[in-house]
């Protein structure tokens, strides 16, 4: 969803370093980027291992997600990826099933699904925060494929991140590794096929 379906990348960004600042962390970019199409609950997780902090990962993501929420509802330029809603309603048209599988929380998903109202071309949503293992783990893309109804090697994953990109794969998924201008330092050099527009995506069948 961050990336590839609403330019959140930003948001998440400020909320990310609101939380470093508020523990007086200095993270590098490296090591954001490292972070990035992980869970947040995975996210801090590793940061609290990695900077020997004594604060639960847990109050950390719920701290985050508050300071995502607000900037959410009061920034006035949040909007969908350019394109991306006329590919979404080209698929519907076509008859495929559309499964959201994203690392962030629920409530996220469902406040974005609500503000562009995009439920109505889903059959499902999954959200990694839910489960065991995170991106790059395969488990979130595997569960999609079950939600959809769909066998694996008929599946197409679009996916901004390395992360994502490499759970896609290891789930046996053809990946399509979108070039998002917001997702820095992401290669996704391991995806099937790379894109900068969404309007590539029509010649697919």
């Amino acid at each position: 969803m961050d990336g590839v379906i609403i330019d959140s990348e930003l948001l998440h960004r400020k909320a990310y370093y609101q939380v470093f600042s508020s523990l007086g962390l200095e993270v590098s970019e490296e090591l954001y980027q490292s972070l990035t199409g992980s869970s947040t609950i995975n996210a801090f997780e590793k940061l609290v291992a990695h900077f020997g902090l004594k604060e639960d990962p847990s109050d950390l993501v719920l701290r985050k997600r508050k300071i995502y929420v607000d900037l959410f509802e009061n920034d006035p330029h949040l909007d969908l990826v350019n394109g991306v809603e006329e590919i979404i309603k080209h698929f519907h048209k076509m008859g495929k099933t559309l499964v959201l599988a994203s690392s962030s929380a629920m409530v996220n998903i469902e406040r974005v699904f609500k503000r562009f109202n995009l439920d109505q071309y889903f059959t499902a949503k999954i959200s990694g925060a839910d489960l065991a293992r995170s991106k790059p783990d395969p488990e979130i893309f595997e569960k999609a494929s079950l939600l959809g109804s769909t066998s694996r090697e008929n599946c197409l994953v679009i996916e901004d991140s390395d992360n994502g990109v490499e759970a896609a794969k290891a789930a046996g998924i053809f990946v399509v590794g979108y070039r998002n201008s917001l997702a820095v330092g992401q290669t996704l050099e391991k995806a099937d096929l790379i894109i900068r527009d969404f309007e590539e995506l029509k010649t697919l069948r």
